[in-house]
Parts: structure tokens; sequence; C-alpha cells
């Protein structure tokens, strides 16, 4: 076997498939970030199939649905997570030196899972300032700013003398919001304010303006489309919810500005770990990749801070990839990605072969410029939970396909009567529902069964 490849995997929270400069930012700058796809690889068109963070971060290190792997909301399941057939078990058994280092969020506490030799988290969703970590087992009180806190962490990982191949798993807490959070799910932003950049970036892109959209609409005009949000909406406006909302300066051009100060931190980490490798002679056999864990709606369709729903903002990843040995600089790919795929690349790039527990597929045909055989629509499943006090009931799941979309609302109406389709090819914005027009009657029915299809799969029934 010839030199297996390092892997360092960097995960942003809630970072939106546009929020770096090369996926379209209108102002953000990252240019470390944005030298990964320049080197390498952007996927076009990766997905989360659970667009929140627990279950989607349990399904990238399974490679697994969450109706598979078991953790279907951000409910504390500290046990089960404990439990889970990570793929850096499957490293570890195969040679590599495994660490992860930032946040954890499957179950709430921040002890050690099983398949790290190196581990460093937090509790939760951790703090912004002054965090407490939880390191190799022991908790230690750090002071700073925690990005630039695990920014220095992981350029120190990288720079020590490695016996063996190794795979670090990067975790930021940027660029979610401080909150504390029960174990029900539900959550309460802090005293001090949701998002704070750190102290040298908080007056960056003062002034700065995210444009409108043309699916950024008022309520009013987004159930006329889509009704079953007529509930959800009304009881957004009920005093706790506003308070939430407010917290955070929800779908104010705020919160936006604050959420790109927040990611030049991560980007200067970026920086960091770049001069490491390169520094250290690693850089040509160290496979990158970075990706977010969830969408983010910034108004679209009358949603935010909710990151939980099936249109586009709510599934779409930032997804680059760097490896010189197997990826052509500047490649674009346009495959159906999920974020499932991950586990089965690394594997396969290890050198071992991806268990049958495994769903995702491995990456390397498509870097490779094989498309054939690839999928052709995938399941989004999501479970309603407590966090968001408007936000009950609204379980469902959905087939995603090249061009269609088609939502199944679980608890919403009779009979699929407010059910939603889109072509996305004719309105990529999903602004117009087409599930009763007669000349989508062929394509809703294939679609129905599709999703009962994939449904299926997923739960490995």
């Amino acid at each position: 076997m010839g030199r297996r490849p390092n892997f360092l995997v960097i995960l942003i929270d809630d970072l939106r498939f546009d929020e770096f400069g090369a996926g379209g930012h209108p102002y953000l700058k990252t240019p470390n970030v944005d030298r990964i796809a320049h080197e390498g690889a952007i996927f076009e068109r990766a997905f989360h199939t659970t667009p929140i963070c627990s279950p989607n971060r349990a399904s990238i290190l399974t490679g697994q649905y969450a109706s598979r792997h078991g953790i279907i909301d951000n409910v504390a399941r500290d046990a089960a997570s404990h439990r889970l057939p990570n793929y850096h078990l499957e490293l570890k058994r195969l040679g590599y030196e495994t660490a992860h280092l930032g946040k954890w969020h499957m179950g709430n506490d921040g002890t050690p899972r099983p398949g790290y030799d190196y581990w460093v988290s937090f509790d939760g969703h951790g703090r912004l300032t002054d965090p407490r970590l939880n390191e190799h087992g022991r908790y230690v009180q750090r002071t700073g700013y925690i990005t630039d806190i695990m920014n220095e962490m992981a350029a120190d990982f990288v720079s020590r003398r490695h016996d063996k191949p190794w795979s670090l798993f990067f975790a930021h807490k940027a660029v979610h919001p401080d909150a504390e959070q029960a174990a029900d799910g539900t959550f309460t932003i802090g005293k001090e304010g949701g998002y704070r950049a750190a102290e040298r970036h908080k007056n960056l892109y003062r002034e700065c303006v995210f444009p409108k959209k043309p699916n950024m609409l008022a309520p009013a005009e987004v159930v006329k489309q889509k009704p079953a949000w007529a509930e959800a909406f009304e009881l957004k406006k009920t005093e706790r919810s506003q308070a939430l909302l407010k917290a955070i300066h929800a779908g104010q051009q705020e919160e936006i500005r604050l959420r790109a100060c927040m990611m030049a931190a991560v980007d200067e980490g970026v920086g960091m770990l770049f001069d490491a490798l390169e520094r250290t002679g690693q850089l040509t056999d160290t496979f990158i990749l970075f990706l977010g864990d969830n969408g983010y709606f910034f108004g679209e369709h009358g949603l935010g801070p909710e990151r939980r729903f099936a249109y586009e903002e709510g599934i779409r990843s930032p997804f680059l990839a760097r490896y010189p040995k197997r990826i052509k600089a500047g490649l674009r790919c346009r495959g159906l990605v999920i974020l499932q795929d991950i586990a089965p690349t690394l594997v396969q790039l290890a050198g071992g072969r991806p268990g049958p527990q495994i769903q995702g597929r491995s990456l390397l045909p498509l870097l490779a410029g094989r498309r054939a055989g690839w999928r052709k629509s995938f399941l989004i499943e999501y479970w309603a939970e407590n966090a968001m006090p408007w936000l009950i009931g609204m379980s469902y799941k959905a087939v995603r396909t090249e061009r269609y979309k088609y939502i199944r609302w679980v608890n919403r109406g009779r009979d699929g009567e407010l059910d939603e389709l889109y072509d996305l090819d004719e309105d990529p914005y999903e602004l117009t529902n087409v599930i009763r027009r007669p000349a989508y009657r062929s394509v809703r029915e294939k679609l129905r069964r599709e999703l009962r299809h994939l449904a299926v799969e997923a739960a490995g029934l």
C-alpha cells in the first residue's frame, strides 16, 4: 500500500452553502477557505438529509440516515452517542491516529467517545468566550475566544510528530450563537447576546448589505403556496418566540453581518492549518474537507432562524475538498452528494472497505469524472422537536432529485393535501408549489413512490 493520506475535516456550525467567498457571498472574505476550493473541488450540490445539528453530525460520522442511526433530533442522547458506528473506529483499526477537536453535540456531555486517541470538546453548544473544555477526559477552564483557542489546538495537533497517518475532525462552534440547551432540546440565548465575533473582527463589514432574494417573502405571501406553515407562523408571533428571535437579530442584516464577522476567525484558522501542513511537509498528503452541519435561512420563505426544513437554503451544504493526488484543481462537481458520503470516502482512501452498515457512497468515482450509476435522488427527513416553540408538529419526509423536490408533511393536513412539489429547473427559488397542477400529476405520483422506497431503504427495513 502506498502512503495513505491524512484527513482534515473542518466542520462549521450552521454555515449556509453560500456563506464563504468562493460560495458567492456578496461581501464575506474567506481567502483561506477559498484556497481549498481553488486548489481542489467545489461540490455544487451537496446536501444534509436531516438538516439540524445532532442528527446530521451523526450521519456524517456513521454514513447513515438518521432513521438508521437513531439520533433523530437535538434531544440529549448521550448514551446512544457513545455507541455510534463512527468511521474513526474503522480508521483506528486501519492504523490511523484519530482526533476530535470541538463541538460534539450528539448527547450534551463533552466527555470522550470511543474511537479517538485525542479528544477536546465541550458540553452542549459550549461558550464563545472563556470556554470550559473537556481535554482527554478532564475539564479545563480556558480564557479567550473559542475559535482562536481551537485554531491554535488544531494547528498544534497537525504540527506535532505523527508516527501514523492521522484523521482530525475539527468541529467549530462558529457560527452558532451562544445558547443554553436543555436535555429536551429547547434552548435560550445567553445573557450577553447571541452572535459575537472576536474583538478584532466585530466591526468588519459595517454597513454591508446582503441582497434580497426573490423568495425572501412575508409569511402571508408564503402560506399562499405553502399552507402547512400557517399555524407555525401564528405561533411565531408569541412573546416567547419573539424574544428568542430578537436576541439573535433573526431575519435582519445584522444577523448576516455578525455571522460573517465570526467567519473571519474561522478563515484565519484555515490559514494556520495550511501553514502548519506546509511547514511540516504534510500538505500534499492531506485530504482536506470543509463543510457545514446544516443550512440556515436568512428570511427565505419567511423562515429564520430555522435551518430544519427541506427548502434549498436549509439542506444545501458548503462542501469543498482538496487532495491533489485525487482531485483536479478547480473541479466543480454537479453530482447529488449527501454528507453520508464522507465516511465511505475516507475509509476507502485509508485502504479499507466501507461496511454494509454505511448508506453513503464513496466520492472517489465522482472525483475521477465517473457519474454512471450515481444517485438520482435522496431522502430528507425531519422529526419535529421542541427547540423552537413554533415548530411543534412540523415533521416531514421529502425527496430531492436532480430536477424536482417533493415534501410530504407527516402531521399537517389529510391525505397529502398540504404537500409541496417544486420544479427546480423552472423555479429554483421554490416559489410555486405545483402539487395540484395536472401537468405534474405523473411527476407527483412517481416522486411519492420514490419517497416511500427511500424511506424504507433508509430505515433498513
